[in-house]
């Protein structure tokens, strides 16, 4: 399935039929083999078959056991799959040891979830990341890449035909490492600017957060459609990381209230190490969310064990503190209603159907609107200064200019609605509620 050039870039092959392979240390992990076999379909292999062993712990060599290895191998031949895909992570030396043995491509979850977000990520930054994340996997298991992965032939930046291969290998990853990393930064740099621009103009943000699959483009599809920016959806569909790139649209709802809406990278369970860290800088978007809205696919059973991956991720970028809502989504095929014992605020709805999104609506209106003020203020003239700084801070609706100063309309902050009030020709409260 994944296989690199000379220049470390992946070779895809047309079709393949896999053999998923799964370790029991303790636990049921007959979830995490569907979503195995739910990641291999996302990436084009046709599954044909499974086996699960258990044991007390890994075996070094090759994950599972030695009969076990022999029996995989005869199954490979009797339903002619060409790879076999490990739900655990292999190291070099596993990886060396298995494909010997077995005779035919072995990959594990990593590379199997490296090689999606390779597949689906668009945007140069995105395409980077993903780059970076799999140099990073890859460098430590050059040696049991072996014949399989590792490519590289003579020429300029070699130090002379007697260096060995592998170390040409580790020098060239390392290189294209310190180059991902140069450019991504200034790519930050850039992010850095327009989230500073943002912050300015006092636009709240609200971030969509979830398992992979939960519905988060529907649903900003849907506060588009009720915002009137249908010609600024983002692709949404029924698979596995069908969306990578962080996408920002500014949402509108009634009396003039905007904020900007985050569509984030879905989870999954296990997601690599060197995928968080790569996706780190893009993830970090949601540390400065005004609101976090996790939505949940309230259809699926195991949805406790996702909502909890998920958690984990939301903590690991610093954003754990931040005030959330728990959208139950695709309520429509769902055979129950969720119980919630998260302490958030709830809402149950379908994005597809369009059914209870205005709940969601109204909730995130009264999460970050709920504190601000409605007023109108008369701002004498000599006082330019506060006018400048309602412009730039404040929700301004209208300006008109009288005798005695500048009449502003529009919803403050409570702490400079407190500190403007002296000028306050007409002040309502709880107007967006």
């Amino acid at each position: 399935m994944v296989r690199f050039n000379e220049n470390n870039e992946v070779i895809r092959d047309e079709e393949y039929t896999a053999i998923l392979v799964g370790l029991q240390l303790k636990g049921d992990i007959s979830y995490s083999m569907e979503e195995l076999a739910g990641l291999a379909e996302a990436d084009g292999v046709t599954v044909a078959g499974q086996m699960i062993q258990s044991l007390e712990r890994p075996n070094t060599a090759t994950l599972i056991g030695k009969g076990k290895v022999a029996e995989l191998a005869e199954l490979c031949r009797n339903m002619e799959a060409d790879t076999v895909i490990f739900n655990d992570e292999l190291s070099g030396v596993q990886l060396r040891n298995l494909e010997e043995a077995l005779e035919v491509r072995v990959i594990d979850r990593t590379i199997l979830i490296l090689d999606i977000f390779a597949d689906r990520a668009v945007s140069r930054e995105g395409k980077l990341q993903v780059e970076l994340a799999q140099l990073q996997y890859r460098m430590p298991r050059l040696t049991g890449f072996g014949r399989s992965l590792s490519r590289l032939g003579g020429g300029i930046g070699t130090r002379g035909p007697g260096e060995k291969k592998l170390e040409t290998d580790r020098r060239h990853i390392a290189g294209r490492i310190d180059d991902i990393k140069a450019e991504l930064a200034r790519i930050g740099k850039t992010r850095d600017v327009q989230r500073s621009g943002r912050e300015k103009s006092k636009t709240p943000i609200v971030a969509l957060m979830g398992y992979t699959n939960s519905g988060k483009s529907a649903i900003m599809n849907r506060l588009l459609e009720l915002s009137e920016r249908e010609d600024k959806t983002v692709s949404s569909q029924d698979m596995l990381f069908a969306t990578l790139d962080t996408q920002h649209r500014k949402i509108t709802l009634e009396q003039g209230s905007e904020f900007i809406l985050i569509d984030t990278v879905g989870f999954v369970s296990k997601l690599p190490h060197s995928l968080v860290e790569a996706f780190k800088s893009t993830l970090e978007e949601v540390r400065y969310a005004d609101l976090l809205v996790h939505v949940v696919d309230s259809s699926y059973e195991n949805r406790d064990f996702y909502m909890g991956v998920t958690n984990e991720v939301i903590d690991q970028i610093g954003a754990g503190g931040k005030e959330r809502i728990i959208a139950y989504n695709k309520m429509d095929i769902a055979k129950s209603v969720p119980l919630d014992v998260s302490g958030h605020d709830v809402v149950y709805l379908s994005a597809k159907t369009g059914e209870h999104v205005d709940e969601l609506v109204a909730k995130i209106r009264e999460k970050i609107f709920g504190g601000r003020v409605e007023m109108t203020l008369l701002i004498p003239y000599q006082r330019g200064d506060i006018t400048s700084y309602l412009c730039e801070n404040a929700q301004i609706s209208s300006m008109e200019y009288e005798e005695e100063g500048t009449l502003l309309r529009g919803k403050l902050e409570r702490e400079d609605a407190l500190r403007y009030e002296k000028f306050a020709v007409s002040v309502r409260e709880g107007s967006e509620e």
